[in-house]
C-alpha cells in the first residue's frame, strides 16, 4: 500500500491505454494512492478480457478502487460512451491521463502515408477524441487536470528508425502545450510527464508495428543491417540498473497528488538523460516569457476564480 501523504482529496481518474505498460502501472499506483481509477482500454470483452480480470483481481487483493472501462481512442463514439459511463457510475471526473500510444519501428521511407496517419490517429487524434468527450464536463465544473504522457524523443536524442512514433509524440506535445493555455481560464490544469526510453517494463517494442513496404526495408538493410535491434540494445544499455517503468507511474501519482494550481508543467522521467529536459527547459521558459510579454501571463496557470460558475 502506498503510504505517501496526499495533498489533495481522492480524485476520479480516467487513464487511457491502461491495459499494459505505463498505463497499467499508473492505474494501479493511482488506485493505491486512494483515488478512484478507471483503467480505459479497448476490446474489454475480447482480447483484453484477461487484463480486465487482472485489474479486478488486483483491486480485490489490495482493497483499492480500480475499475475498467471500454474506450477505443480511435473512435469518438467509444470515447463519448466511456466518459458518459464514468460520469454515470461515479458522478464526477477530475483527472484525465492521456497515455494511449502505439510505437512503430523501421526506415521512415518504408512507411506509407496511410501507415504514418495511423500512428498519428492513435497518438495524437486519440487524445483529441477523449478531450472532446471529457472537457465539456471539466469546463462546466470549473476545475480538472490533464496529464499527458509524452516522450523525451520530442526534444531529446532521436535514434533512427522511429520517425513515425517520434513525429506523433512531438505533435502530441505541441497539442498539450496549446491546450494548457486554452484551458487555464476554465481552471483546468496541465502537466506533461515525459518518459525516456524504458526498454523493459512496457510492451512498446514487443508490440510495435513495422512498415509494409518490404522492398524498401531490404534496400535499407544493405546499408543499415540490424539497425532496429541495435537501437533497442543501445537504448537498453544506456539505462541504469534501477531504471524501472514504475518510475513513470510514481511521477504521475506525484503530479495528481500535488495541490491544485501548484503542479509542475512538465516532469521528466529519463534515467538515460538524452538531453530532452535541457531543451524543454529552454522551450518552456521561452513560452512563459512570450505569453508574459504579450500580456497573457494569466494563461500560464489556472486561475482559482475560473472555478466559479464557468461553463
Amino acid at each position: 500500500m502506498d503510504t505517501r501523504p496526499r495533498s489533495v482529496p481522492p480524485r476520479t481518474i480516467v487513464i487511457t491505454g491502461a491495459g499494459s505498460g505505463f498505463g497499467a502501472l499508473s492505474a494501479r499506483a493511482l488506485a493505491r494512492a486512494g483515488h478512484t481509477v478507471y483503467a480505459a482500454m479497448r476490446d474489454t470483452a475480447g482480447r483484453n478480457a484477461e487484463r480486465v480480470a487482472r485489474a479486478e483481481e488486483y483491486a480485490a487483493a489490495h482493497g483499492v478502487d480500480l475499475r475498467t472501462v471500454e474506450l477505443d481512442v480511435l473512435s469518438q463514439e467509444s470515447a463519448d460512451a466511456a466518459i458518459a459511463e464514468v460520469l454515470a457510475r461515479t458522478g464526477t471526473l477530475d483527472v484525465l491521463v492521456h497515455n494511449a500510444g502505439h510505437m512503430v519501428t523501421g526506415p521512415a521511407e518504408a512507411f506509407t502515408p496511410e501507415e504514418l496517419a495511423a500512428v498519428h490517429d492513435t497518438n495524437v487524434l486519440g487524445t483529441q477524441r477523449v478531450n472532446r468527450a471529457a472537457l465539456p464536463h471539466l469546463r462546466a465544473q470549473g476545475h480538472g487536470l490533464l496529464v499527458w504522457v509524452g516522450s523525451t524523443s520530442s526534444r531529446g536524442g532521436t535514434p533512427p528508425y522511429l520517425a513515425p512514433y517520434f513525429a506523433a509524440k512531438a505533435a502530441m506535445d505541441a497539442l498539450a502545450v496549446s491546450y494548457a493555455a486554452e484551458l487555464a481560464r476554465f481552471g483546468i490544469e496541465t502537466s506533461i510527464v515525459v518518459p525516456g526510453a524504458f526498454t523493459s517494463g512496457t510492451e512498446h517494442f514487443a508490440t510495435g508495428g513495422h512498415p509494409a513496404d518490404t522492398a524498401v526495408i531490404r534496400a535499407y538493410e544493405e546499408r543499415y543491417a540490424g539497425l532496429v535491434d541495435q537501437v533497442a540494445q543501445r537504448l537498453a544499455a544506456l539505462a541504469p540498473a534501477d531504471a524501472d517503468a514504475s518510475l513513470v507511474a510514481d511521477a504521475i501519482v506525484d503530479v495528481v497528488g500535488a495541490p491544485d494550481g501548484e503542479r509542475p508543467f512538465r516532469v521528466h522521467v529519463d534515467p538515460a538523460d538524452d538531453g530532452s529536459e535541457e531543451v524543454s527547459r529552454v522551450a518552456d521558459r521561452v513560452r512563459s516569457e512570450f505569453l508574459t510579454r504579450i500580456g497573457l501571463d494569466d494563461l500560464l496557470s489556472p486561475r482559482p476564480a475560473a472555478r466559479e460558475g464557468v461553463a
